[in-house]
């Protein structure tokens, strides 16, 4: 996946799960459509990526 975090054993990239939650499908929802995961690996990239933006100093929110 060119480098990106994944959920370990499959080719599903942190960011395409914070991108699907982002636009409202639920933690129970993934769990159910991605058969063998379950909602501790989906809850793992929220944790991945509170701490990937914990150590940066600013993150713009809008184009002002």
């Amino acid at each position: 996946m060119v480098g990106k975090p994944i959920i370990r054993g499959t080719r599903l990239t942190v960011d395409y799960v914070l991108n699907r939650l982002g636009h409202g499908s639920t933690i129970d929802e993934l769990v159910e459509e991605y058969e063998g995961l379950t909602s501790d690996d989906f809850q793992s990239c929220l944790i991945f990526a509170s701490k990937a933006i914990s150590e940066v100093d600013f993150v713009p929110l809008a184009v002002s």
